[in-house]
This record gives structure tokens, sequence and C-alpha cells, in this order.
């Protein structure tokens, strides 16, 4: 089906796998754009090419949507309990699945990468990396905000 739009060509109405890959694309070109910022202006982020950020970023995104579903289903499982220590447990295992996710991530890309994507610093790097994935994080939402205010949503 097609629709006009004042101004545009005609459009197809888009399918729910172009919206996913809408999706990810954006996502994984945010994970880039950030990325590559901290490998420019910070001496403790360091990427050997711009070919091995564009790996490093689809990895991260994969893995962020992993930590993500892993942390969904662990919510899920403390939802349908009742009391309070369900809910303390909730937080608490959110926690630790959102956070200890992270040190996978950062082994991931240095099994995957080595040498050719350096988080120097604090703890073995994992500070720097933990900046550069809520950076990540907060640059998706940011957009995803732009995106739904434009819509009128």
């Amino acid at each position: 089906m097609t629709e006009e739009i004042p101004g545009i060509a005609l459009t197809n109405t888009v399918s729910n796998k172009q919206r996913l890959y809408i999706r990810y694309l954006t996502a994984i070109l945010i994970d880039l754009t950030v990325l590559n910022l901290f490998d420019e202006y910070w001496e403790l982020v360091t990427v050997e090419s711009f070919t091995v950020s564009v790996l490093a970023a689809i990895l991260l995104q994969v893995l962020l949507k992993a930590t993500l579903a892993v942390e969904h289903r662990v919510a899920l499982y403390f939802n349908s309990k009742s009391g309070v220590a369900a809910r303390i447990l909730r937080v608490i295992c959110a926690w630790v699945v959102l956070f200890g996710c992270k040190f996978i991530m950062l082994g991931a890309i240095d099994f995957a990468f080595g040498d050719a994507v350096v988080f120097a610093g604090g703890s073995h790097g994992i500070v720097a990396f933990i900046v550069v994935v809520a950076t990540m994080l907060a640059a998706e939402e940011a957009v995803l905000r732009i995106y739904l205010r434009l819509a009128g949503q």
C-alpha cells in the first residue's frame, strides 16, 4: 500500500522487518559514532581503524541487546513473584546482570579484536568501557526520544 505525503514522492508502507532493520542500523550507527568520538577525543579509548570500529559497534549492539534480553527475562521471573523480597531480588539481580555483563562484553571485545580496540585506565579499562557503553545507550535514547517527539508520540 502506498501513502502520499505532501511535498514528498509516494512511499510504501513500512513492514515490521523494515522497522527492525532501521532500528538496528540506526543503533549501530549511533554506537559507531560514539565509539569513534571517544577514540578521537579520549586517550583511554583506542580503536585501530574505522573498519574495526564498525565491527566493534556491531558486536557491541548485539551484546547490548542480548544483555537487555537477559535482564528482561530476570525481571519477568521476579515480577511473577509477590512480596518485598521478590522486588528487592529483582533490583539486585537486574543490577548484577546489567553490570556483570559489561565484563563479559569487554572480554568479548578483547577476544574479537585484541589490541585493535583498547579501553585503558582504571580497573583494566572497565571504567572507560562503562562510560562508552553508557554514552551509547544515552545517545540511542536521545535519538529515540527525538524521533518519537517528531512523530507526535
